[in-house]
């Protein structure tokens, strides 16, 4: 996929946080350290791995490819290419009323690390706290 088209698909998928723009995904796929992995032109995720730590960047599936299980296999394929990629940590960031996210970062091993408060900011003007979430590569976790 093109930043173009990534950025397309992002901003489908989301409101809050904001959607990336094409520049913003062209610098970060210039980055050596970023991975991007993709279902077909409905589902994308950006990695990043560096000195044992990964972090899910983002993902995104279009509203009407949901409930079919993209995000769980781009998941999975994140875990596995973090590991490949020497991690032995992953972490990311969610919006704390993304109930739907959450459920599927939990799922797939991931567990409290941490809150920032009012990290995102809503169209609307509101802010939302962002959790943090953490997960050992290393250990048995469900993929």
């Amino acid at each position: 996929m093109t930043p173009e088209a990534l950025a397309a698909l992002h901003a489908r998928a989301f409101r809050t946080p904001a959607p990336w723009s094409e520049a913003d995904f062209a610098g970060l796929l210039d980055d050596p350290l970023v991975f991007l992995l993709v279902e077909g032109d409905a589902g994308l995720l950006l990695g990043r791995a560096v000195a044992g730590e990964a972090e899910l960047l983002t993902i995104a599936v279009a509203p009407e490819a949901r409930r079919r299980g993209l995000g769980r296999k781009l998941v999975s394929r994140f875990v596995y290419e973090a590991k490949l990629r020497g991690a032995e940590r992953a972490f990311l960031e969610v919006a704390a009323d993304n109930a739907a996210a959450i459920g599927l970062y939990e799922s797939a091993g991931f567990s409290a690390a941490g809150r920032r408060r009012g990290y995102y900011l809503t169209p609307e003007g509101h802010r939302v706290d962002a959790l943090v979430l953490a997960r050992e590569l290393a250990a048995a976790h469900p993929q």
